[in-house]
Parts: structure tokens; C-alpha cells; sequence
């Protein structure tokens, strides 16, 4: 049987190398991402873009470093003109708030390459529940699938949800 499809967007690869938070929230987003990276990411299928490298490139070059080693075995999907389309679709009908073209090419990015799981913590412009609503529609209206719109704790299969450590 294969993998299903993962495409990890930026947040993801932040919560994974960044230094220990003391935000309570971030820690444990922190901690479920380093679970799930480390026991569950092998049973997909991951995928990043360039949109992902150019992210993860900015800030702190050693903090870069590390998320650039992080996401550096995974392969990235191309940027074909129906993606950029899309995004753009996505942005004009999805009234997405601010300046969020890169959301919207990481949503249009899984979408048309079919991939299963578009992973990520932004939880305002990605994970939204409004716009996850509106993007079915408008795909589906495409003609494309969309893909599964969570975080990494959702991921997590039936694994506890590991306590942050203090």
C-alpha cells in the first residue's frame, strides 16, 4: 500500500528546530511536533516546495541551517502555472487576511499535486476553518481534490498527547 502524501509547510519545520519556548502553548506545539515528526513522519509520503525553502532560509542564518538540514531529504513540488492560478483564485475568493500570497500558494501547491495532508500550525491563514470551508468549495468547483488541512497533533494516530516538558 502507499504513503499517503505530507506537505510539510514552514511552521512545522519551525516548531521542529526551534529552541525550547517558555509559551506554554508553543512548548506543547513544539513537543507534539517533535513527536510526531520522530514517530509518525516515516509513514508518509513528505513534500516540501520552494515556497518552504525561502521561509525556513530567513532569520537567524544558524537557526536557517537547521531547518534547511531538517527538510534537506524531502523532495519539492514544482511550481507549475496552474498553482500560481490557483493561489491566486484562492486569495481573491478565500479574502484571506493580509498578505498571505505564500499561504495561498502552500494550499495550492498540495492541491494540485493531490498530496493527502497539507501540515502546518498556522492556524490563522491554513488550518482556518472558514477558509478549509471555502477552499473545498472552490475546489471542487476546480475540479481538483483538496487535501486534508491539520496540524501534527492530528496526525498523531492513538499516541497520547505528550505532556510539555517544563
Amino acid at each position: 500500500m502507499d504513503k499517503p502524501k505530507a506537505y510539510i509547510e514552514s511552521s512545522v519545520v519551525s516548531y521542529y528546530t526551534a529552541h525550547r519556548s517558555r509559551d506554554l502553548i508553543v512548548m506543547a506545539h513544539q513537543d507534539i511536533t517533535h513527536t510526531w515528526w520522530e514517530k509518525h513522519l516515516s509513514k508518509y509520503e513528505v513534500c516540501i516546495s520552494a515556497v518552504v525553502l525561502d521561509e525556513i532560509r530567513r532569520g537567524d542564518p544558524e537557526a536557517a541551517s537547521e531547518r534547511l538540514q531538517a527538510v534537506s531529504g524531502f523532495p519539492l513540488l514544482p511550481i507549475r502555472p496552474e498553482v500560481e492560478h490557483l493561489a491566486a483564485l484562492y486569495d481573491r475568493e478565500l479574502q484571506f487576511p493580509g498578505k498571505s500570497l505564500r499561504d495561498t500558494l502552500h494550499i495550492a501547491l498540495a492541491s494540485v499535486h493531490a498530496v493527502d495532508y497539507l501540515v502546518t500550525w498556522n492556524c490563522r491563514h491554513i488550518a482556518n476553518a472558514h477558509i478549509r470551508r471555502g477552499l473545498a468549495e472552490l475546489n471542487r468547483a476546480e475540479g481538483i481534490s483538496t487535501p486534508i488541512i491539520c496540524t501534527p497533533e492530528e496526525l498523531l494516530d492513538d499516541d497520547a498527547i505528550p505532556p510539555p516538558k517544563l
